[in-house]
């Protein structure tokens, strides 16, 4: 796989550096990942546009950093995934992104460094002759370890929020596989225990919360799918801002306006998805990326023991 010491539940400290890539006797491409720790900035400029999982003639396989919006904003050359590629490529590059992950959810992105393999990768994409696989942190204890979500997707036209889609008997076909990899306590602060409003009561907690580590593989690509589906089975994201049970922490975001006590209730400074692995077959060989999530994401999966355990007697 390409990655390096990726393990659910106990995912290792670092980012990763220069992939070195090696070819089995399958055809199968695999890139090893050296890792430094996450303050290295031993790289230089670079280290400020993104980090990179892989770059050739004709890819370039980037970590995105959450909190990153993938296309232009009116914001600076830094503000937004392409172009900080432009920088990167240099100003007669043609980049095209792949795969387009929303603002708050970091991992694996694939840009296309020329028409002829954004065509055939785009090919792929639509074809979803294409492997993800994500990382998300919920909310509560799903009841099933392994399951599916079947369930349609289309415009929520009871939100504010224009971009905001939902469940809807009328939308698109979606689904969505998930596994339950951990189950685990948290003890928070009693203000992060008291649900959104419109929470349901799965997700409500108490000052020692309950939370887990889903693998998720979406069958089908639908806006903000994921973050939909484990929402509407009860088990929301932690820290989506947009689909979390209240949706004015999304307006305070995009108004700059979040105010201490709403970060502290959203726990995260982000939501809490990471796309883990991107896999696919191309030009005679299998291409796996992958990469680690950021640090207040393990730091939360991997931090301090829950709620104390009863003292037991001598």
């Amino acid at each position: 796989m390409a990655q390096a010491a990726l393990k659910f539940g106990g995912i290792s400290p670092g980012t990763s550096d220069k992939a070195s890539p090696s070819i089995s006797n399958t055809g199968r491409i695999l890139l090893h990942f050296s890792f430094k720790p996450a303050n290295d900035n031993s790289s230089g400029d670079l280290d400020k546009l993104f980090e990179i999982l892989h770059e050739d003639a004709d890819l370039l396989i980037i970590n995105k950093p959450a909190d990153l919006v993938c296309h232009p904003t009116k914001g600076d050359v830094y503000s937004s995934l392409i172009s900080r590629v432009r920088l990167h490529l240099g100003p007669d590059a043609q980049p095209r992104l792949i795969n387009r992950l929303d603002r708050e959810t970091s991992g694996v992105t694939v840009v296309a460094k020329n028409p002829a393999s954004a065509g055939e990768l785009g090919t792929l994409w639509a074809a979803r002759l294409v492997e993800k696989e994500y990382l998300a942190i919920v909310r509560g204890h799903p009841v099933e370890t392994n399951g599916w979500i079947e369930a349609a997707l289309g415009k929520d036209l009871r939100s504010a929020v224009a971009i905001k889609d939902g469940v809807r008997a009328d939308g698109l076909p979606a689904r969505t596989e998930f596994r339950v990899e951990r189950k685990f306590v948290r003890t928070t602060h009693p203000r992060t225990a008291v649900p959104p409003p419109h929470a349901s009561p799965e997700t409500a907690g108490t000052p020692g919360q309950s939370f887990s580590l889903l693998r998720v593989i979406p069958h089908t690509g639908r806006k903000h799918q994921i973050r939909i589906h484990l929402a509407y089975r009860g088990h929301p994201i932690v820290g989506d801002k947009l689909y979390g049970g209240d949706e004015s922490f999304y307006l305070a975001l995009v108004e700059r306006r979040l105010t201490p006590e709403q970060r502290e209730r959203l726990l995260l400074p982000h939501q809490a998805l990471h796309a883990r692995v991107v896999r696919f077959a191309w030009r005679g060989r299998t291409w796996e990326f992958g990469c680690e999530p950021e640090p207040w994401f393990r730091d939360f999966l991997n931090g301090p023991p829950t709620s104390p355990e009863p003292a037991r007697g001598r």
